[in-house]
């Protein structure tokens, strides 16, 4: 029996995982792209006015890099209930394959939104996602911010994720402006 179980965090999860948790490691999921086609209307956002944040989109040629945090099995339920609450607007759980190295992987979870859930953005041009996140803030701060501390988080642990930086110089463009 295992004594512990794998998180995979991809967004927020990366600079903010707001649980205790025993190791962490850089992975990626296979078959999946971060994108942010997520309308956040209780963190980033209101509901007059949604942020965007990331979600995961299937995706077979790609692979999505993020943090994996691995999760005392006794404390798992209380963990998994903070963070369905936190994941509340359209997120569920998923199972996948964890990759640490091209031959090391773990079971793993992670939270996404499908494209079927009500909070769901979908597709736009970086500009107007851009635009979005310059005007968006919620109960948990300025969608900018999000934005801002996910592509530093990703530069700080040698993740590339060109949809992430493209919007934000996007929005580094628009600033100017």
């Amino acid at each position: 029996m295992n004594s512990s179980i794998w998180l995979f965090g991809y967004g927020s999860l990366i600079w903010r995982p707001d649980f205790d948790y025993i190791s962490s490691r850089v992975a990626w999921v296979s078959g999946w792209s971060r994108r942010f086609w997520q309308g956040s209307h209780d963190h980033r956002g209101v509901p007059q006015a949604p942020g965007r944040v990331v979600t995961l989109f299937p995706s077979e040629a790609e692979r999505c890099g993020g943090m994996a945090f691995e999760i005392d099995q006794k404390v798992a339920v209380e963990i998994f209930t903070q963070l369905d609450y936190r994941e509340k607007n359209g997120y569920e759980r998923q199972q996948a394959a964890l990759f640490f190295t091209q031959s090391e992987s773990v079971e793993g979870v992670f939270y996404y939104a499908a494209e079927n859930n009500p909070a769901f953005l979908g597709p736009a041009s970086d500009e107007a996602i851009a635009s979005q996140i310059k005007q968006s803030h919620g109960p948990s701060g300025s969608n900018e911010e999000y934005l801002r501390k996910l592509a530093d988080a990703l530069r700080q642990n040698h993740i590339v994720d060109e949809h992430v930086f493209a919007i934000e110089r996007a929005l580094d463009n628009e600033t100017d402006r």
